[in-house]
């Protein structure tokens, strides 16, 4: 039987070398990228330091990660307040209930106007829960987009806009510096929102509404001062994240349920069955954090990434159905 070599892969010298070549200046630039990767770390972590130390933080930054499990004391701080004016905003709904200082059908109509644009006849007989709900919804959309949207610094509302409008500006270009400035700025905002700006935030945004509640308009004072001082721990406060914000949304009436935004506060018959519901009214906004991408957070043109903080509190259509002749949408 013939003696078969076997055959051995093999290189030439010269390829070899063109290989190794190759290999090790790949080695170099990956060995290159990690040491400006780590600098890149080190000059964030610089100054997310210099920042705790200007305002003072620097010790309660080092504890808020031990407390709750891993949950920062903030989020933990923002849930409980929330849920109180959640409450504050209940009781001034129960209470025009009550004692209507007008028919519940009119008051029903002048917020549903306030909120859709549309002023026209309710062809249904309206229940008082269903009244207190569309309340809870008129207000819910006014904190969210006048207050905490918003930043309210000062008490000129076209000042609070300009305020706003840089934010968002120094925001895209770099998040750490727009914390900075936020914080900063809030440092020097009122104590307590002018009751002529109060005013004048009703009458732009709730204008039927407060036509027909009258003299009990006046109620909703307290109520947008707890709304600032939530705004104001919310934009204003210390927290863990340098490079974050906070927003606020409302799911509009008729709106379809999404899980991840809303809170039932009621059982959804019709979800129960597989069926779609919508949106019958949101008693109080959803929250949420706003942050970039996770690249660098000084580098600009980041995408963003929004957290749902706490969901929408929301009643479907079909339990505010079952609490009148209000029809549902197919």
């Amino acid at each position: 039987m013939a003696y078969i070599p076997q055959q051995i892969d093999a290189v030439s010298g010269d390829q070899y070398r063109y290989a190794l070549t190759n290999f090790r200046i790949a080695h170099e630039k990956v060995e290159e990228q990690r040491r400006q990767l780590e600098e890149q770390e080190k000059q964030v972590a610089l100054l997310r330091a210099r920042i705790a130390l200007l305002e003072g933080t620097a010790n309660e930054e080092q504890q808020e990660s031990r407390h709750l499990g891993g949950s920062s004391v903030d989020d933990f701080s923002i849930k409980n307040t929330a849920s109180l004016l959640e409450r504050s905003i209940n009781r001034w709904a129960a209470d025009i209930v009550r004692a209507p200082p007008s028919a519940l059908s009119d008051i029903h109509g002048a917020a549903l106007g306030d909120i859709t644009g549309s002023y026209d006849p309710m062809p249904y007989n309206v229940s008082a829960m269903q009244v207190q709900n569309i309340l809870r919804h008129a207000m819910s959309e006014v904190i969210s987009s006048e207050i905490i949207n918003n930043l309210v610094v000062t008490n000129s509302p076209e000042a609070n806009v300009q305020l706003t409008r840089i934010h968002e500006h120094l925001f895209a270009r770099n998040p750490v510096v727009a914390c900075v400035w936020r914080r900063q700025t809030f440092s020097a905002a009122v104590e307590t929102c002018d009751p002529e700006m109060t005013a004048a935030i009703l009458a732009e945004t709730l204008p039927g509404l407060t036509k027909v509640l009258g003299g009990s308009a006046i109620n909703t004072a307290p109520i947008l001062a707890s709304a600032y001082t939530f705004s104001r721990m919310l934009h204003g406060a210390p927290s863990s994240s340098t490079d974050a914000f906070y927003r606020s949304f409302v799911p509009e009436l008729g709106s379809i349920l999404y899980p991840r935004q809303i809170e039932l506060v009621r059982r959804c018959l019709k979800s129960e069955r597989g069926e779609q519901d919508r949106v019958g009214a949101t008693i109080f906004p959803g929250l949420v954090k706003v942050t970039k991408g996770n690249v660098a957070a000084t580098e600009q043109n980041q995408e963003t990434v929004h957290t749902v903080v706490r969901r929408a509190q929301v009643i479907c259509e079909c339990a505010l159905a079952l609490s009148g002749n209000m029809p549902m949408q197919g």
